[in-house]
C-alpha cells in the first residue's frame, strides 16, 4: 500500500502531490474519468455546495483558469486568490493563509508554489476531510499537468506506452513539468524515453535515471514518436546557463524541418507558455502535428477527475 502522505489509510488518494510511484490502476482510473469529461460529460451535482480555493502564490494562465473551469463544471463554489491582494503582501505565511481561508468551511485547495515541498508541508497540516492538489511546487512536480499530457498522448497514441519512441527536449532541470511527465510514463510502462538539452539544462539528481541522455537534438528526434517541448524557464534559472536565445533556438529549436527527423506521424507538445521563436516555431506550434491546444482543452477534463476523486 502507498505510504506517502497523499493515500489514506486505505490507499485511496486524499490529496494529489505528485505522480511519482503511483499505483497504475489508480492512475489509469484517473485518466478513464478524465477521458469521460473529455468526451462532453458533465457532473455538475458531484461538487454542489462545494467550496474550492484556487491558492496560487505565482501567475498561472492555463493551470489556473481550467481548474476553475473544471470546478465549476463540477458544480463547486470557487474562491479565486490573489497572492499580490491578498495578505501574504503583509506578512502573513501560506499556511496562515489556508488555515483562514479553511476555517472559511473551504474544502478543497488547489495550490501553486514557488518552493519544493511547500504543497505537501500545507497538506500535513490541513484539517481531515480537506483536500489539497498540487498545481506546480518548484521544480518538483506539477501532476495534473502530467495527467492531462498523459491523457493527450493517450488518446493520439493508443494505451500502449512500451514501444513509443519520447523524446522531451529543453530545460528539463528546472521543468516540474518534465518531472511529472516522467513519473507518469514509468508508471504507464514507457521504456524508450530519450532526455535531450545542454548540459547545464539537465538535472543530475536521478530524474533521467533510465533515460537515453544526449545533448544532439538531431539524434534525440530521430524516429521519435512523441516530441514534449519545454519551456526555457528563465526566471528560475542562473545567468548564464545558456550563452543566448538565439544559440539555443540554433541548438535546441523545434522547426519544421527539424521535425522531419521524427516519424511522419510524430506529435508535438508543449506545456506553455510557450517562447515562440526559442524552443519551438510558430509553423510548428500551429501544425498539424501539434497537440498544444488539445493539451489544453483535457486540461479541463484532467482537473475534473482529480476534484471528483478527492471532494466527490
Amino acid at each position: 500500500m502507498p505510504t506517502t502522505s497523499q493515500y489514506d489509510a486505505q490507499g485511496r488518494l486524499r490529496h494529489l502531490l505528485t505522480l511519482q510511484d503511483m499505483p497504475r490502476d489508480t492512475l489509469t482510473a484517473l485518466l478513464d474519468r478524465a477521458q469521460h469529461f473529455a468526451e462532453g460529460h458533465d457532473a455538475r451535482h458531484v461538487l454542489a455546495g462545494t467550496a474550492i480555493c484556487t491558492l496560487f502564490f505565482e501567475p498561472s494562465t492555463r493551470t489556473r483558469l481550467s481548474f476553475q473551469r473544471a470546478a465549476q463544471r463540477l458544480g463547486a463554489d470557487v474562491l479565486a486568490f490573489d497572492a499580490s491582494t491578498s495578505s501574504t503582501t503583509k506578512g502573513e505565511t501560506a499556511l496562515d493563509t489556508l488555515k483562514n481561508i479553511e476555517a472559511m468551511g473551504v474544502r478543497g485547495f488547489v495550490i501553486r508554489h514557488k518552493d519544493d515541498g511547500a504543497v505537501a508541508e500545507l497538506a500535513a497540516a490541513a484539517n481531515p476531510g480537506t483536500a489539497l492538489l498540487n498545481a506546480g511546487d518548484g521544480r518538483s512536480a506539477h501532476p495534473t499537468q502530467g495527467l492531462l499530457d498523459m491523457l493527450t498522448l493517450r488518446q493520439a497514441k493508443g494505451a500502449d506506452f512500451s514501444t513509443l519512441k519520447i523524446a522531451i527536449i529543453g530545460d528539463i532541470k528546472h521543468s516540474r513539468v518534465a518531472r511529472s511527465d516522467l513519473h507518469a510514463l514509468r508508471v504507464l510502462g514507457a521504456t524508450h524515453i530519450r532526455a535531450c538539452g545542454p548540459a547545464s539544462l539537465l538535472p543530475d539528481d536521478g530524474t533521467l535515471d533510465g533515460c537515453h541522455v544526449t545533448h544532439d537534438f538531431d539524434e534525440a528526434l530521430d524516429g521519435a514518436d512523441v516530441v514534449m517541448m519545454l519551456r526555457l524557464q528563465r526566471e528560475r534559472m542562473e545567468q548564464g546557463l545558456v550563452s543566448s536565445l538565439e544559440d539555443y533556438h540554433r541548438d535546441y529549436g523545434l522547426s519544421v524541418q527539424r521535425l522531419k527527423r521524427a516519424t511522419a506521424d510524430a506529435v508535438v507538445m508543449h506545456p506553455g507558455p510557450m517562447n515562440r521563436g526559442v524552443e519551438i516555431d510558430d509553423a510548428v506550434a500551429d501544425g498539424s502535428q501539434s497537440l498544444i491546444l488539445k493539451q489544453v482543452n483535457n486540461g479541463v477534463a484532467a482537473r475534473m477527475a482529480v476534484l471528483e476523486a478527492l471532494l466527490g
